[in-house]
């Protein structure tokens, strides 16, 4: 046994909690950007679009994202195409988060009244200038709450790829776990840094979900 003191092991976890948070912020990122494109055919006018995104969003929200992370490390190789376990990471997570943002934001732009679709088609905006102008900009004031609160989720989330070996707070923990034997210390460590990170994303969407239900 290698013997650690306790300063030593919780610096070495918030080491670890740095690559937690990139990743996270990286695949929100560009799981969002995904999931805006997605959400744009999603509520487009051609049903080609919107089925194609239907199934995009059914097949990654109903499937396992430890599933996913494992299609995309092992089976890319199979095609020829290596994988580094930071990059099948962030595809992983980018297609996971995009499916779940679209259907969020669809949501949201599914609860502007249809009124305001009514009164901006009948000033003679094309649809994109609907979307831009009218329908989004009070959708996004809806869908901050909840995009929060999912991104609180994204960061938990970041855990399932120390299976396929990328080093992050959790992959750091099971090795510092098999290093000293105090599991209970090590994975209680963990525990807190993962609050300390998610919980006052939890609180800000609260405070963003009562701001909104007061402002109706």
């Amino acid at each position: 046994m290698i013997e650690f003191t306790f300063g030593q092991i919780f610096t070495d976890l918030l080491l670890a909690a740095r690559w937690t948070l990139v990743l996270s912020l990286v695949s929100f990122v560009a799981g969002g950007l995904v999931g805006f494109a997605l959400l744009v055919m999603r509520v487009s006018r051609s049903p080609v679009l919107r089925f194609l995104v239907r199934i995009y969003i059914e097949i990654f929200q109903g499937t396992p994202l430890l599933l996913q992370l494992f299609v995309v490390f092992f089976g890319l190789p199979l095609v020829g195409i290596n994988v580094a376990p930071w990059i099948a990471a962030t595809i992983g997570l980018t297609f996971f988060t995009s499916a779940y943002l679209a259907e969020i934001w669809r949501g949201c732009v599914e609860a502007i009244p249809h009124g305001q679709w009514e009164a901006s088609s009948s000033l003679a905006m094309s649809y994109f200038e609907q979307l831009r102008h009218v329908i989004l900009p009070q959708a996004a004031r809806i869908a901050v709450g909840p995009t929060v609160g999912f991104g609180v989720q994204a960061i938990k989330d970041t855990a399932l790829v120390s299976i396929i070996g990328f080093a992050e707070l959790t992959k750091a923990g099971t090795e510092i776990s098999n290093a000293t034997f105090r599991p209970f210390l090590v994975y209680g460590l963990v525990a807190l840094i993962y609050f300390a990170l998610c919980y006052p994303l939890t609180r800000y969407a609260r405070t963003l979900q009562r701001k909104w239900h007061a402002a109706r």
